[in-house]
């Protein structure tokens, strides 16, 4: 029913790939040769094609992320120009497009793989001459590399990275974070801090130490400078595919596939955003300006303060400290609540299940629909390690489809995050933050997991445009908010005792403290993104780009040392490129849909998330996200409940 996880013979892996891609050659070869031209002898049988190589490579590719070593890396880099050589010449095969230019549907979902088909061949390069596919070829197989190599740049130097801290340095910080940190060198205790996620927010959260702060900021801002020189080759040769496939820019590019209908579209909401958030963001940082040099005499407000000072005043304002909050958010209780969540939103269930897997903090559910009968997989590894990319992300690895053969496959998915190891003798603890993450990706993954649709290529994620990917997602983490969701998720890790109310009510009522500061955060990395694709920016030029940009949406001078650019890996290695507007422009939609969903009560409209279900989750990339919207709503989308959703209104 499920593929078993697994991966072994690393050192071979490459060659059994390169096997699989030449039989996977001969069948395309045998399909374009063909005289049928109906679906099912054509596109039925590539979508085949396209699940047997994802089942064999996902566990690698995932396996690098997660458990990286020197025999995951070598083997991943060794694959990738097999895969890219793979994608260029199947992007090139005239006779192949030509073939599909001919195939006849019979349905919808059939209509939209076809269509989808055609307008890819078209941007891969299907129509160019010979030397230009060429040229193609080889600039994709760099990228490929390019790519990967910023990625590990960037965890190597994340991990390459630790600061040791004496007692008098930690103070502030939590007992739950010394605890991770704590270590004995030389019969002393020490505290070791780093660059991964849990730990560095920690400190720059709650240690008092101003100096420290700068330094470890510092780190992490200028993090793998060799990335640099990757930046600029990255840009050169994504300008240079663009201008190759007819458009003008890369920005122009990326675009043709996405919700949005021109660069001038996005920019236009950014601004817009960015002009109704301005006037709130100023007045937030004046007044944390203001509120550091009230109580330690700081005039010289740098922005490693920002998080220090932010927890101070959010404390002072509300009587809230998200260390009276961390206590009470056990992950594996956490988990436990969000699939329960999960379960009474979309008439589903959950059994957890002994399977095989890469780690032993991983956990497996099958999932089960209202008849009990399973219909999807998830597995969740949720702990940070030293061997493991950072941030959280999901990733599909089996498809929900009908098979040539009419078989039918189910879905299955990862969801990993990077949050605070458990010890001996406590448990894995979460910031709210970390809950709203786990939601949020937890979003990303029903969207996969939930579908219906009998076509691969459109069936969950595949195929979903990337300004609206992030749709399902912020619908979810908006439920993280909830009373009546938080109470479920809130016990103390010691005495089991609930969350007290009046805790939930300062997490909901601090909901969108400084929400202007962090729009015009979002909106500089989108603005950034999208500009510096729009033309050919090299060396100096992008720094003085970001600089531009920084003066409308930064509000506070950045360090020098700053370069953000050399580890914004959504966009240099995580498929973001002139796309990390998505965040917002899909949040038009969530912002909707969730207050369509949820009166201000907080009570749940099941019609409606029922209606989610079966209108946007089930039906995958089966019809444009505005128009499954509409068939869902009957209405568009409106800005004006983004507005109220950050209570700018």
């Amino acid at each position: 029913m499920f593929q078993e996880f697994k991966i072994d013979e690393l050192e071979s892996f490459p060659k059994r790939l390169d096997e699989l891609l030449n039989r996977q050659r001969v069948v395309i070869d045998s399909i374009a040769g063909k005289a049928s031209n109906g679906f099912q002898d054509t596109l039925k049988i590539l979508q085949d094609l396209d699940e047997e190589l994802n089942l064999f490579f996902t566990p690698l590719s995932h396996m690098n992320s997660v458990m990286n070593s020197e025999l995951t890396q070598r083997a991943y880099e060794e694959c990738i120009p097999l895969l890219s050589k793979f994608s260029s010449e199947m992007s090139h095969n005239i006779k192949l497009y030509e073939k599909l230019k001919t195939v006849i549907v019979t349905n919808e979902e059939q209509k939209m793989v076809l269509s989808n088909e055609i307008r890819d061949f078209k941007l891969s390069g299907a129509e160019l001459n010979k030397n230009d596919k060429k040229r193609l070829e080889i600039i994709s197989l760099e990228l490929s590399e390019l790519s990967n190599k910023f990625s590990q740049n960037l965890l190597d130097a994340t991990n390459d990275y630790e600061l040791i801290l004496e007692e008098k340095d930690v103070k502030g910080v939590p007992e739950s974070d010394l605890n991770a940190a704590r270590e004995e060198r030389d019969s002393v205790d020490v505290y070791k801090f780093s660059l991964q996620m849990p730990s560095y927010i920690s400190y720059m959260t709650y240690g008092a130490n101003r100096s420290i702060r700068a330094k470890l900021s510092k780190a992490y801002s200028s993090r793998a400078p060799q990335n640099e020189d990757i930046i600029n080759r990255i840009l050169f040769l994504r300008s240079e595919k663009s201008k190759l496939l007819g458009f003008d820019n890369y920005a122009e590019y990326a675009l043709e596939d996405r919700d949005a209908n021109s660069k001038e579209e996005v920019l236009s909401f950014l601004n817009t955003l960015a002009d109704r958030a301005l006037p709130v963001a100023t007045k937030e940082l004046n007044e944390l300006k203001e509120f550091a040099n009230s109580i330690d005499g700081i005039k010289d407000f740098h922005s490693y303060d920002i998080a220090y000072y932010t927890e101070k005043l959010k404390k002072e304002k509300f009587d809230f400290d998200d260390t009276e909050t961390k206590p009470y958010f056990q992950s594996d209780i956490v988990l436990s609540g969000l699939l329960d969540v999960i379960s009474e939103l979309f008439d589903v269930s959950f059994k957890k299940i002994d399977v095989k897997t890469w780690h032993k903090s991983v956990k497996c559910y099958d999932i089960y629909d209202a008849n009990q009968k399973v219909f999807s997989r998830i597995y969740f590894d949720l702990e940070a390690r030293k061997e493991k990319r950072g941030g959280a992300w999901m990733s599909d690895w089996e498809s929900h489809f009908e098979d040539s053969s009419k078989e039918k496959h189910l879905a299955s998915a990862f969801v990993v995050c990077n949050f605070a190891e458990s010890s001996a003798s406590v448990p894995s603890l979460l910031r709210h933050d970390d809950v709203v993450t786990l939601f949020h990706e937890m979003g990303h993954a029903i969207h996969h997991l939930f579908s219906s649709c009998q076509e691969r290529s459109i069936s969950g994620i595949n195929g979903v445009a990337w300004d609206v990917i992030e749709f399902p997602s912020q619908f979810l983490e908006n439920f993280a908010y909830e009373m009546s969701i938080i109470e479920r998720l809130a016990f103390h890790y010691e005495t089991n005792a609930a969350m007290p109310k009046v805790l939930m009510n300062k997490i909901k009522e601090s909901k969108n403290f400084q929400v202007g500061l962090g729009i015009m955060r979002q909106i500089e990395f989108s603005l950034f993104d999208l500009t510096l694709h729009a033309k050919l920016y090299q060396g100096k030029e992008i720094q003085l780009l970001l600089d531009g940009i920084r003066v409308k949406t930064a509000l506070i001078k950045v360090d020098k040392e700053n370069k953000f650019q050399h580890g914004f890996a959504h966009i240099f290695s995580g498929g973001y490129a002139a796309g990390y507007y998505s965040y917002k422009w899909a949040e038009i939609l969530s912002a909707d849909a969730f207050f369509d969903c949820v009166d201000e009560d907080g009570n749940f409209d099941k019609n409606k998330t029922n209606g989610y279900k079966d209108n946007i989750l089930k039906k995958g990339a089966s019809k444009k996200m505005r128009d499954l919207y509409f068939d869902w709503l009957n209405k568009k989308p409106s800005v004006e409940s983004l507005l109220r959703l950050y209570e700018l209104k």
